[in-house]
């Protein structure tokens, strides 16, 4: 009766499968033919076992061509086995079969797309679900180690993909084709993706039977958008995106928030700023709370890719570390750590990122004339993002509403359009040059307006219809404002309130001007457009957040509507320009993101937002606030200062101890002025916070110190010794933590500061309970020993030796002892002494430990003396008046009765074909 693997039982899978082959029996069967028998057998549990042993069987046997093509023949004929099991470990062992034949087979390739492709694109169809999700992974790991052929994937894998993809496929297939389209997009070439898949993709996009299509689609849309490029990706992509964000399932809207920043990220900053901006505007005040958080979450990091590092003055090394751009010298005196402390200033500063020279910024007039034009700039971007936020946004808004907005907001589109031709890549979204071109063919335009009799109260016509049609809106949604997603859009529609108002005010002060003075624009090239009037004038009367949040009552927007129509009352102006109110809120006006943008972000620590977006929506701005402070600047800092603080002093402890984390990041990117101004001041409240703040802090507690200033640093040295005590004496690596920034802080402190604060911590952290803080504290001794001697300060590192030798070689407790030869044994490694000095201060009260009691002392001494001692040219040079005395110490060791001890004393150390000493002469 013939044995099969069945008659082994468990051990059999554990068993090489040749090895088994090899087993003399009854049938007296070569191995091949009897892998032959068992690959047939009726025995399924045999079938699967030889399906699961063909990588060891093509070891075995791909060597000879003949048996190479018997197994691989067995293997085909193995892929058509009815049984599921036996399919799905066939195709769990094709990837690592292709591994070896790839390394193993010159002619792999050929043979590969022979007889192992078409298995896998078989099973892509298979009626087991097991083994078709065995396929799929199968596939995956190919593509990723590059081992199928581009004809292939262009012939066998790509077809049967958009076979199972296309709509009248089976609802199951669907889903799985479109997940594997899309992981396998980054692993093959741009040009079989764009060509291909990406028509399919788009289609699916689409697909309106199945929203897991769409949802697949949606969650990896980044992944597609960085496969094709921008070109494909502006062109074909972002039409789509724009369809599932708008999508009814919301599952689909909140995929399309997570991965906002992916598809930004591929895209061209003017599409960004145009487009995306306002469409992550509409998702963060969808209806759906999962999608608004998923959307605040993502926030942040779409804010980074706005990111200019010729305008934040900073940039990442190789080694990913974030660094200072050197700036060009100015005789202003103004360096790249400094704030202007006027806004000529802030707009020289600027230009001189744009001009790469020392000029522009030094010119009053050229200052004067980019500050206007900055200034008309970020209103445009403000006046342009509200508009599309409250157009996609709120379902209340009726048809007519928006055809109002746009009418009103068509002469300001138009400017952008014209200003976007004279910006690139690098100017993008910044105040260009003055240049008179555009102010003429703004003129001009505005020259036939005038003469095809369209006055400027037309224009104020629509504003007040769209302003009214809001108020309407917002006095029907008064009863229902107890419900989260009610205040929610009553805040979209407040903003949309606000622009309409804003455009309003600016072109009645333009229709002002012209009655006074009796000229019209094309006369007075100065009258365009006023920015001091729209910076200062028209945005004291926006209305406030609260009144955002609780709109105003029927009598109160009555009134509104009187103070529209007497807006250019120079007097309520002027009163408007002193509003302590007003002057906040134009102090968080920029022009690097989006102003929408920025306020929706700096939102996230109200409190309102918790109840109604996440509990957690203040450590994700934590989390993300350095990312946005680099991509806004250090000149920008103010519009996120109190942001920071307001987070720092969160009562969400979580909150602080992300800031904590990233307090020395943020302190790079503001450079030392600010960071001592804002950032001292909440990094002092850090230190005294909870142990789990704390840790945030020490963890980069030199990254911080070495920021300050020396003055500055060195008030910290009293306060070091806090980090010793701790909530929980339990938490030692809080104190193993400490030991390892000391190491580091040594060098930013001189010599005096370090043996009066530094040695006292060092020493207490030598004395702790848990040994791996101890061990840690040895090597902070030696630090500190070496710094003496490194500057000369002799004295300081005698009198350390001495303390070291009371408090360590003499103490009553064996560990202390045991202390003392590991330092003595890191001083002698470290070389961080003259050896003259060791060999007087610290040799002699080392020897003295081979009559310690304690075994655990004498084996430490042993390794000092035996590894270190005698590896060292000084203590090898024949002559040297203390050699004798290590060798008759190394001798007792030897003659130890402790086995450990003699053993570490005997064994020989690597020399290195140094002299041979009298010592090993005599063993």
């Amino acid at each position: 009766m013939a044995v099969g693997f069945e008659d082994y039982g468990p051990d059999c899978d554990s068993m090489r499968i040749t090895a088994f082959l090899d087993i003399p029996g009854q049938d007296n069967l070569a191995p091949l033919a009897r892998l032959e028998k068992y690959a047939f057998s009726d025995n399924i549990f045999n079938r699967q076992i030889i399906a699961r042993g063909l990588l060891d069987v093509f070891r075995d046997f791909s060597h000879n061509e003949e048996d190479y093509l018997t197994v691989m023949a067995i293997v085909v004929r193995l892929a058509e086995d009815t049984e599921p099991t036996v399919r799905t470990e066939l195709m769990e062992q094709i990837p690592p079969i292709a591994i070896f034949l790839q390394e193993s087979r010159p002619n792999f390739p050929t043979s590969f797309s022979e007889y192992l492709m078409p298995i896998v694109v078989r099973y892509l169809t298979d009626p087991n679900n097991q083994v078709r999700k065995a396929s799929q992974d199968s596939l995956l790991i190919l593509l990723e180690q590059g081992l199928i052929g581009q004809y292939d994937i262009e012939n066998k894998v790509c077809p049967i993909l958009l076979d199972l993809s296309a709509p009248e496929s089976d609802d199951e297939y669907k889903v799985e084709a479109v997940n594997i389209i899309c992981k396998m997009a980054s692993m093959v070439n741009k040009s079989t993706v764009e060509q291909l898949l990406l028509p399919r993709f788009c289609e699916l996009c689409g697909d309106g039977k199945l929203f897991q299509v769409r949802k697949v689609c949606a969650a990896n849309f980044g992944d597609i958008c960085n496969a094709v490029g921008q070109e494909a990706t502006e062109k074909n992509l972002i039409p789509k995106f724009f369809e599932l964000c708008s999508d009814s399932v919301w599952g689909m809207r909140k995929a399309c928030a997570e991965c906002f920043m992916a598809v930004s990220y591929t895209i061209s900053p003017e599409v960004r700023r145009s487009k995306l901006s306002p469409l992550f505007i509409s998702l963060i005040s969808d209806p759906c709370r999962w999608v608004r958080q998923a959307a605040f979450q993502s926030l942040g990091p779409f804010i980074s890719t706005f990111a200019n590092p010729s305008s934040a003055g900073l940039y990442i090394r190789e080694d990913g570390t974030l660094s200072i751009r050197p700036s060009s010298p100015c005789p202003t005196g103004n360096n790249a750590n400094d704030m202007p402390s006027s806004p000529e200033e802030q707009v020289g500063e600027k230009l001189e990122s744009l001009t790469d020279g020392p000029s522009a910024s030094c010119e009053n007039s050229n200052s004067d004339a980019t500050e206007d034009s900055s200034a008309i700039q970020v209103n445009i971007g403000v006046d342009q993002t509200i508009l599309t936020q409250s157009d996609n946004a709120d379902p209340y808004v009726t048809k007519d509403i928006k055809e109002c907005q746009i009418n009103s907001y068509q002469e300001v589109n138009s400017r952008v359009q014209s200003a976007e031709d004279v910006f690139n890549t690098f100017l993008y979204w910044r105040p260009p040059l003055p240049d008179i071109s555009q102010d003429l063919e703004l003129l001009q335009c505005k020259t036939e307006i005038h003469e095809e009799s369209c006055p400027v109260s037309e224009v104020l016509c629509n504003n007040c219809v769209a302003s009214s049609e809001i108020k309407k809106v917002l006095q029907s949604l008064q009863e229902h404002m107890d419900d989260p997603d009610v205040q929610a859009q009553v805040q979209v529609l407040s903003a949309a309130l606000r622009a309409a108002h804003l455009d309003s005010v600016g072109c009645f002060e333009i229709k002002q001007n012209e009655e006074v003075n009796g000229n019209y624009p094309e006369d007075t090239p100065g009258l365009v457009l006023d920015p001091s009037s729209v910076n200062e004038n028209t945005l004291s009367s926006l209305p406030s957040q609260d009144e955002a949040i609780n709109p105003p009552s029927p009598t109160v927007i009555k009134n509104m509507d009187s103070e529209e129509q007497h807006s250019g009352d120079n007097k309520a102006l002027e009163a408007e320009k002193n509003d302590p109110l007003h002057e906040e809120e134009k102090s968080k006006l920029q022009d690097i993101i989006p102003q929408p943008l920025l306020d929706q972000y700096l939102s996230m620590t109200d409190p309102a937002r918790a109840q109604t977006v996440d509990t957690e929506i203040a450590k994700h701005c934590a989390y993300s606030l350095p990312g946005v402070a680099l991509t806004l600047g250090r000149q920008n800092w103010h519009c996120l200062k109190d942001t920071y603080e307001t987070l720092a002093s969160d009562v969400q402890w979580k909150v602080r101890r992300t800031l904590a984390f990233s307090i020395h990041e943020l302190a790079v990117i503001l450079g030392d002025q600010l960071t001592a101004a804002d950032l001292v001041p909440i990094f002092n409240g850090f230190l005294k916070d909870l142990d789990e703040v704390r840790i945030g802090i020490l963890k980069h507690l030199y990254d911080f110190l070495k920021l300050l200033h020396a003055d500055k640093r060195r008030e910290y040295l009293y306060q070091l010794q806090e980090f010793v005590v701790t909530d929980n004496s339990r938490n030692w690596r809080f104190r193993y933590e400490l030991a390892e920034q000391l190491i580091l802080i040594l060098e930013l402190y001189n010599p005096n500061d370090v043996y009066d604060y530094l040695r006292h911590i060092a020493l207490t952290l030598c004395s702790d309970k848990v040994s791996e803080v101890r061990w840690i504290s040895f090597k902070l001794v030696v630090a500190i020993l070496q710094k003496f001697y490194a500057n000369s300060a002799n004295s300081l590192g005698l009198n350390f030796i001495n303390e070291l030798i009371v408090r360590f070689r003499h103490c009553s407790k064996w560990v202390g002892r045991q202390a003392f030869a590991f330092i003595c044994q890191a001083v002698v490694e470290e070389e961080c002494m003259p050896a003259d000095h060791f060999v007087e201060h610290l040799l002699p009260s080392l020897l003295s430990l081979a009559s310690d009691p304690v075994p655990n002392v004498r084996v430490l001494l042993a390794k000092a003396l035996r590894q270190t001692l005698l590896e060292k040219v000084y203590f090898r040079s024949v002559g040297n008046p203390h050699l004798e005395a290590v060798e008759e110490t190394v001798l007792v060791l030897q003659a130890d009765r402790d086995q450990d001890v003699s053993f570490f004393a005997t064994i020989k150390p690597k020399h290195n074909n140094m002299h041979i000493t009298s010592l090993e002469k005599q063993n």
